[in-house]
């Protein structure tokens, strides 16, 4: 069962499952207007009088990746709240749902962000690390973690994303659009690390926590391989064969975005050091060979 399969991981993740022969079922709000995909049934849900444990029985695998976009508007106080609210709605409907079903899951994986850990240029984070909330992002985090720990008994994984980059939606295309138009440079100071993934080792590593029953609790999906975002650039134009040379400085981002210019303007040094411990091998574990597999 999948919360958010519509979205830009639910996608991959659905496609990916179903070609390995899995039976998916898409949890939404309007099942009949959604689009129709062989090997998935779509069961709706968070509207009034909505009861889809009646459609989910013997389920072996939760899956949560509900949640309105962070990057899709101004950070107001009013999307503050729909932001938060959105994500725990959906975690604490999908425990509801788990904690009523007679047979219980294997497993329950519940979207998270890297965002937990804080912004820093000079820490290194793991899994170990505990960060108390210090901005809007870590708390959104940890309020969203705490509501998928109401569960007992069942192992639960807290996934950890980094920016995903692929070649379907996601952060990336946004960033590789000043590079097109041949204007493409350095955003802020260059210093702020970015921790990122491929899509296509994100949906593996995903599959490999399913697999692999030793692994519960926060799992980071990074790269082994963060790099500040000067060099994010200099990586995307040597693959696009553009130019790096336009520097898009601090304060333009946050007049332009407020509060949101945080997303690009902060970072932090994000390792996936549970995902390695347990023996996954990343297929692009270089931001070169991932934008080389992306673009060429």
């Amino acid at each position: 069962v999948i919360a958010g399969g519509n979205g830009f991981v639910g996608n991959a993740l659905t496609d990916e499952l179903v070609k390995n022969h899995q039976e998916v079922f898409i949890l939404t709000r309007h099942a009949s207007s959604a689009p129709q995909k062989k090997g998935v049934k779509y069961v709706q849900w968070l509207n009034n009088g909505d009861q889809p444990e009646k459609q989910l029985k013997n389920i072996d695998v939760f899956i949560n990746l509900a949640g309105e976009s962070l990057n899709s508007g101004r950070w107001t106080a009013d999307r503050k709240k729909r932001l938060l609210a959105s994500r725990l709605a959906s975690t604490k409907e999908m425990v509801r749902i788990i904690t009523s079903a007679d047979k219980k899951p294997q497993l329950f994986l519940n979207a998270s962000a890297i965002g937990y850990y804080g912004t820093s240029r000079i820490e290194t984070f793991t899994e170990r690390h505990i960060k108390y909330p210090s901005d809007f992002l870590s708390n959104v985090t940890n309020e969203w973690e705490k509501a998928a720990k109401e569960l007992e008994n069942i192992r639960t994984i807290y996934m950890r994303f980094g920016v995903i980059i692929g070649k379907d939606g996601g952060a990336l295309h946004r960033m590789v659009l000043p590079y097109k138009l041949y204007v493409g440079g350095t955003i802020g100071s260059g210093e702020q690390i970015l921790s990122w993934i491929h899509m296509k080792d994100c949906i593996q590593a995903i599959l490999f926590c399913i697999n692999n029953e030793r692994i519960e609790g926060a799992v980071n999906f990074t790269a082994p391989e963060p790099l500040n975002m000067k060099e994010f650039g200099k990586t995307i134009g040597k693959v696009m064969k553009k130019p790096h040379w336009l520097p898009v400085p601090s304060f333009a981002l946050k007049i332009l975005l407020g509060e949101m210019s945080i997303l690009v303007l902060e970072g932090q040094r994000v390792l996936p050091k549970k995902l390695c411990d347990h023996g996954f091998k990343f297929t692009f574990p270089t931001l070169e060979t991932a934008l080389r597999d992306i673009f060429i």
